[in-house]
């Protein structure tokens, strides 16, 4: 093959690239279905046995052993991992909605799910948000070691209780753990920027894979003046830009109005005709919430205003946070239906 023939063929290459790229995911996605399938009926089975047959440690080890010797180097028939089967199915079989779901994220983060979630409706989040996003097992237990599922309630409570919904801000949430930037509690908000772009995988990770950066010190002209937005992302979802601010101190009303200025200024000179209009976010390193509703509750721009935090956040505290917003937002349910 000539050295002349890929650039001028390559797009129809990339083409072909493609398709075999697809294949691939369809026939790993085929395989590991059946692989799901394979330790959901041998769970089902064993369920059964320790109920009616008597089966317990001894048993299921002599199994393994049984299943090993049968199969020379097969790999994940461990007693414990037969235990976990037994898990798997007796976790979800009353459930067919998440034990489809199952079936499409790998065993391995099936697990990790099961042993670190509470609630149907936690593993119900991290099944959605693995298929979704495709994460790897260690991407997985990153978001579930910093309580996403958590933190991502409290952020729909909150946004249900403050700040009227924009179709952008369902991609952000009120607060973000960057545990990974490794920097001092005391810094400036160059080294927060700077931390940020020499970590620019972790963080695009805890905003999200949809999210992918487009600019640091974003620089934008307005008049003869130029103004520089402190991080600028493109969220691929819903194709829009993502201008974020970063404020080292608690929030103040006056950092809205910062924003709002580059976001007229993005649609105006940036945004492309087949995009939506851009999102902001006010990333601060405190606020309150009263103050917060208050900026809000005049601003027509799709703006919403995070806090951060640089370590990971403390699970019972959440869990107590998210009761006690639910518990207000059925108060103020009650109390509009008695009007």
């Amino acid at each position: 093959m000539s050295n002349d023939l890929v650039p001028k063929n390559h797009v129809e290459f990339n083409e072909i690239l493609s398709i075999i790229e697809r294949a691939r995911e369809n026939a790993f996605r085929a395989v590991n279905r059946e692989l799901i399938s394979m330790y959901w009926d041998i769970g089902a089975y064993v369920s059964e046995k320790t109920k009616t047959g008597g089966w317990g440690k001894s048993v299921v080890a002599d199994f393994s052993k049984y299943i090993q010797t049968k199969y020379l180097g097969i790999r994940g028939f461990s007693p414990q991992n037969i235990w976990r089967m037994k898990q798997f199915y007796e976790t979800y079989r009353d459930n067919e909605k998440l034990s489809t779901l199952s079936r499409e994220i790998s065993w391995s983060s099936n697990v990790l799910i099961i042993m670190h979630s509470r609630s149907e409706e936690e593993r119900e989040f991290y099944l959605l948000l693995t298929q979704k996003q495709k994460y790897s097992v260690r991407e997985l237990e990153r978001q579930m070691d910093s309580h996403l599922f958590e933190r991502t309630m409290i952020s729909d409570e909150k946004t249900k209780l403050f700040v009227a919904r924009s179709p952008g801000l369902v991609a952000l949430r009120d607060n973000y753990v960057l545990e990974f930037l490794g920097i001092p509690e005391n810094h400036k908000e160059v080294e927060l920027r700077k931390a940020i772009t020499a970590n620019l995988r972790d963080f695009v990770l805890e905003f999200g894979k949809d999210f992918a950066l487009v600019g640091e010190e974003y620089r934008i002209q307005v008049g003869n003046t130029d103004f520089h937005i402190d991080l600028l992302l493109f969220n691929r979802e819903l194709a829009c830009l993502v201008a974020i601010e970063l404020k080292v101190t608690k929030f103040k009303p006056e950092y809205l109005g910062q924003l709002e200025f580059y976001l007229e200024a993005l649609d105006r000179d940036v945004r492309k005709p087949n995009e939506n209009p851009s999102v902001g976010l006010i990333l601060c390193a405190g606020k309150d919430d009263m103050v917060v509703e208050y900026a809000l509750s005049r601003s027509l721009s799709p703006a919403l205003v995070a806090d951060y935090q640089l370590h990971l956040p403390n699970k019972a505290l959440l869990a107590e946070k998210l009761r006690e917003l639910k518990e207000l937002a059925d108060m103020e349910s009650d109390e509009d239906e008695d009007e």
